[in-house]
């Protein structure tokens, strides 16, 4: 017999009754019963009930055992009685009479228990993160996140792509978020970056000749926290493609995306091709550029309507160049003016200046808008909306940016509050026709809107002859309910279109060699047009997971301050070691009262 193991936890059935057998594993629950232990034995696996009485020549040991310490028993496989069938659990049909236990490690005091759904401080899960793991949700999160990864290179390897593994140590970059530097030892006074993406090293993979690449990237970002992004570092599924339209990147990972949704989740999944929504119709249908398309809710402009109208504040407003951008809330009139009233504070607390708005009851449009709007041009809105006799609208009127901005939290605030955005589907679309360049208000000069790498729409004569912020480029992003899954883009493998585009940004050309001289001498020796697009990991699971958090589908994550609890990074490192890298350290000045 095994030293260890004959079983795993999950795998006893009714058909083993009888066997003699052995496992190992955690204790995850101990429960006395008056002379009888019940210990729920846990491995990855599953778990397994043993059962102890007092003839059992392990009983003491056992009595004496603390949860999540490591035990190995021999024993043998009884059927449980009919009412203590457990349906629940895979091994529910059986228990396992002990006859024997080591106490391979045992537990101390727990900081926090493994058993139960009880939420603890993120401080403590994130410095306890093994034992936060070893939690039935969280150890399926990651058990799910390795299974993607291994589904999504297997598609990737029969669609005919070739894995290739890119530097780590690269060299810094100007564009994009904040890089995290190496000191290079043997260069003192120089370093290495950790590559944001590997976006520069893949066009150089096609450019080397090869066809399609694929890899499951580390990244690097000096960035904050948020709820769909981990500071300092994340995967994508990084992939270029050589001779490729948009539409051949579309296809080629359409088909890999909703495969692994449809592998890994029970939710609806449209079985049609993803719809493209150019940018400017995303940014007015929807307020953004990553909607979430289970919400029926569509935005309209109506700053005609309340142009010279009676509502003086609107109409003063559009006079000034302002747009009204109108958020219809279907039946939102069976509502009382609480839920319109509170939809207006909320937009305030936001930030805002607040929701205007008309609430129709029983065909009957009133408040202070529609009363002063006018009949004609409020059923003209009503028109134009496809208001019902038991609607509502709310109205964000500003800048056009503003507008937009306003209505589009709205837009996701109405469909949350009405029930409108079911739970169990994924409805997924591509943002397209991006602008390539956009006006930089702080700094008073033309600027890329994106990725300054794309291919513009229409090539050097766009770039010569049109005004540069109606160039539109060969840009575009995967949108998942409202979560941006990825950027992507048609590169731009033309060293002289490259330079004109850049040169419109304000980088004289001896700057973009300086910065891009790799690339750019790559390209003056036949670079064929290629592109690609990097979809996130983290963000693929974190949907499938249905968790709201990208920490909780990550091994060891990160708290927001990018600090690592468990292992105490970033810290302070040696004089010596210091001196051997050429450093010195710089405190910053301390703020009054430190």
């Amino acid at each position: 017999m095994h030293l260890y193991r004959t079983h795993l936890c999950n795998a006893l059935r009714k058909s083993d009754v009888g066997s003699m057998i052995k496992l190992s594993g955690w204790v995850h629950r101990k429960r006395d019963h008056g002379g009888v232990l019940f210990i729920d034995l846990r491995d990855n696996y599953g778990i397994t009930q043993l059962v102890l009485d007092s003839d059992s020549a392990a009983f003491e040991a056992a009595d004496h055992v603390r949860a999540e310490s490591v035990i190995t028993i021999d024993g043998r496989v009884m059927a449980r009685s009919n009412d203590t069938i457990n349906t629940d659990m895979p091994t529910g049909d059986i228990e396992v009479y002990v006859t024997a236990m080591d106490l391979q490690s045992a537990a101390g005091d727990l900081p926090m228990p493994v058993f139960g759904d009880t939420e603890y401080p993120e401080d403590i899960r994130l410095k306890y993160r093994f034992l936060d793991l070893r939690r039935e949700r969280i150890h399926k999160n990651i058990l799910l996140r390795s299974g993607v990864i291994a589904s999504i290179r297997r598609r990737m390897i029969d669609l005919g792509f070739t894995e290739f593994q890119t530097p780590i140590l690269t060299a810094s970059s100007p564009e994009g978020a904040r890089d995290f530097l190496v000191p290079a030892r043997q260069h003192p006074g120089k370093f290495y970056a950790l590559p944001q993406a590997p976006q520069q090293f893949k066009q150089l993979v096609m450019v080397s000749g090869f066809d399609k690449y694929f890899q499951i990237a580390p990244c690097f970002r000096d960035e904050d926290a948020r709820a769909d992004r981990s500071p300092g570092e994340f995967y994508q599924l990084d992939m270029e493609m050589s001779f490729v339209t948009q539409e051949d990147v579309f296809n080629a990972i359409e088909p890999v995306i909703a495969g692994v949704f449809k592998e890994f989740s029970d939710k609806k999944i449209p079985d049609a091709s993803f719809p493209r929504i150019p940018y400017k119709e995303s940014m007015l249908k929807y307020g953004n550029d990553k909607p979430d398309l289970r919400n029926p809710i569509e935005i309209q402009d109506v700053t005609e309507i309340f142009r010279d109208s009676g509502f003086g504040i609107f109409a003063k407003m559009v006079d000034g160049g302002a747009k009204v951008r109108a958020v219809p809330a279907p039946g939102a009139g069976a509502r009382s003016r609480k839920f319109f009233d509170g939809t207006n504070d909320w937009a305030k607390r936001e930030g805002f200046a607040g929701l205007g708005y008309i609430n129709i009851k029983e065909g009957v449009p009133g408040g202070p808008i529609a009363k002063n709007l006018g009949e004609g041009r409020t059923q003209q809105l009503m028109d134009q909306l496809s208001l019902g006799a038991n609607d509502g609208v709310f109205f964000a009127c500003d800048t056009e940016a503003g507008a937009a901005k306003l209505a589009g939290v709205a837009r996701t605030r109405v469909g949350e509050e009405l029930g409108l955005i079911p739970d169990d589907e994924f409805k997924f679309c591509w943002i397209v026709d991006y602008p390539m360049f956009e006006y930089d208000e702080d700094n008073k000069k033309i600027d890329f809107s994106h990725n300054p790498f794309s291919m513009p729409q229409g090539g050097m004569e766009a770039l010569e002859a049109k005004d540069p912020l109606d160039i539109l480029a060969y840009q575009y992003d995967i949108v998942c309910n409202g979560i941006e899954l990825s950027s992507g883009a048609i590169r731009n493998h033309r060293p002289d279109i490259m330079i004109k585009a850049f040169g419109i940004a304000g980088y004289s050309e001896a700057v973009v060699e300086q910065e891009f001289g790799g690339m750019l001498n790559a390209f003056k020796y036949g670079a064929p047009p290629h592109g690609g697009i990097a979809p996130g990991i983290d963000r693929i699971v974190m949907l499938l997971a249905n968790e709201p958090n990208i920490r909780e589908v990550i091994l060891f994550p990160m708290n927001q301050r990018a600090e690592d609890l468990m292992m105490q990074a970033p810290s302070d490192v040696s004089p010596t070691q210091l001196r051997e890298l050429h450093i010195r350290t710089v405190e910053p000045p301390k703020k009054d009262g430190e």
